[in-house]
């Protein structure tokens, strides 16, 4: 059951991307010939508003196939006004835009769902404190809890981290110890410690661990709206930064994931409930955004760096350059979908 609740939301992730594309190039007059969630044969289809719309046996993708526009061959054109073709370069920018915009709003919804949900936070609890740091010195101890920082109150780990990491001096920490409250001044110190990539970082720091205490988050409709947005912002800084440590080596390619890892993690999520569910489902669909906008044709991201051309020197790519550099883009693409199947089969072996 957790399989199919996973294909389900992968179908889902697509089926919004490729809704950006199929609203957009109808907003411009582009005829959408087939709106498809798979690829191969097609199991079943339709055909309303001019579109057939079909759901194929290889429920790894999809795409909407516009009149003029052939990924499997560059060199079909056709010049009919409601062709992909005849539309401006900013047009048809717009087009190949809506698909990750349209993965980014779909995971600002799921936020907000998960914010009205009520998501659990890390509870400013100290877990542990460092012998001779900052707070050691001050006198914090194991289970105090931070209530609030120099007047401001303080209702998550991460709010207290943030205070303490951006501090310009001391700071006056209220704890609550027991059934007492006091006050302590604190000066954090700069610290080497790792980032959430392994990365070795210089950040202000007291001294103290999380008690891996949680409590469930309470928030107004403007806290829920915010919450969404930050959240949504914090995914997509987490995955363009993966992204980009891929490329430059930084990070191991055996850490890249393929579909295989996508339908066991959103599969374990299920079991987790509806919550870890949505957590994840915004999180893929962060990832289907960011991903699309790679500059590797055959992708949005390629497409979109030919029509950046066309807007920005007044002449059309060469159609041999087009056709190479497609060929050459579908390559990269086959082998990173390869290498990440090829790791997650790693994975599963052990």
């Amino acid at each position: 059951m957790s399989i199919f609740v996973a294909l389900l939301v992968l179908s889902a992730l697509i089926f919004f991307h490729e809704l950006g594309h199929y609203l957009a190039a109808r907003a411009v007059g582009v005829y959408v010939e087939v709106f498809s969630i798979g690829f191969g044969n097609k199991i079943a289809s339709f055909r309303r508003w001019g579109t057939e719309w079909r759901i194929a046996m290889i429920p790894l993708g999809g795409y909407v196939k516009m009149k003029g526009q052939d990924d499997t061959d560059p060199s079909k054109k056709n010049y009919d006004d409601d062709s992909y073709n005849t539309k401006t370069p900013l047009q048809r920018m717009f087009i190949l835009f809506a698909g990750p915009l349209a993965n980014f709003a779909l995971a600002y919804v799921l936020y907000f769902f998960i914010a009205l949900g009520g998501p659990n936070a890390l509870s400013p609890v100290i877990g542990e404190v460092v012998k001779d740091s900052p707070a050691f010195i001050a006198g914090l101890e194991a289970n105090d809890t931070v209530h609030a920082i120099n007047g401001v109150a303080i209702t998550t780990w991460n709010e207290m981290a943030d205070v303490i990491a951006n501090a310009k001096g001391s700071l006056e920490l209220q704890i609550r110890r027991g059934d007492l409250l006091e006050f302590k001044i604190i000066t954090p110190q700069m610290r080497e410690t790792t980032d959430i990539y392994g990365d070795t970082v210089q950040k202000k720091m007291i001294g103290i661990t999380s008690a891996g205490v949680t409590h469930r988050l309470d928030l107004d409709f403007f806290e829920t709206l915010s919450y969404a947005a930050d959240q949504t912002v914090f995914a997509s800084t987490l995955i363009f930064t993966g992204v980009k440590k891929l490329i430059m080596a930084e990070v191991p390619a055996s850490e890249l994931g393929g579909v295989i890892s996508i339908v066991k993690l959103t599969s374990d999520a299920t079991d987790a409930g509806w919550m870890a569910v949505l957590f994840f489902a915004a999180l893929i669909s962060v990832n289907l955004g960011v991903l699309n906008l790679l500059p590797i044709p055959a992708l949005d991201g390629g497409h979109i760096m030919f029509n950046l051309y066309e807007f920005i020197t007044r002449h059309v790519p060469s159609e041999a350059v087009i056709i190479k550099l497609t060929i050459a883009g579908w390559v990269v693409l086959f082998g990173l979908m390869g290498l990440g199947l090829y790791n997650d089969i790693n994975r599963l072996l052990g």
